[in-house]
């Protein structure tokens, strides 16, 4: 694979539709691909930004969002859902899509940058750190507030 493009999408098209369908059930099993809508309330959004990998043939061949927003002590950034299609992994996907999202993070003023991986991620994992990415020792807790129903 030659290397991808990065882009963040400002308008939401039947291809980003398609992609997003494809890839988000590659990242999580428990969790359905967003509505139209609701990709639709991500690409709006000024708090999220939606990151595309595409080829040199123009197919988005990986995906990731980037979340900013201001708290009392800082800017902040959270990466969230970063995929790349099966077909496409080990071939420098991730990594762009990564270095795009710090890259913006850092122009928005940023302080930090946050993410969280499985443990059974072990690729994934690699990448981050090898991007200067380090485990924090605290808890990270979850409250469900709905069924996803």
């Amino acid at each position: 694979m030659q290397p991808v493009k990065v882009e963040i999408a400002t308008t939401l098209s039947p291809a980003i539709v398609d992609a997003v369908e494809r890839l988000v059930p590659q990242v999580s099993r428990s969790n359905p691909p967003p509505t139209t809508a609701e990709l639709g309330d991500i690409v709006s959004s000024p708090a999220t930004d939606l990151f595309l990998a595409i080829d040199d043939g123009g197919s988005i061949v990986g995906m990731a969002t980037l979340v900013t927003f201001r708290i009392p002590t800082a800017m902040r950034a959270w990466i969230e859902d970063v995929v790349v299609d099966e077909a496409g992994r080990g071939q420098g996907v991730g990594t762009a899509l990564t270095r795009a999202m710090v890259t913006r993070a850092r122009e928005l003023g940023c302080r930090t940058v946050d993410l969280t991986s499985r443990p059974s991620r072990g690729a994934a994992n690699r990448l981050y750190q090898r991007e200067g990415f380090v485990a924090r020792d605290t808890n990270v807790y979850r409250l469900t507030l709905r069924d996803g129903s």
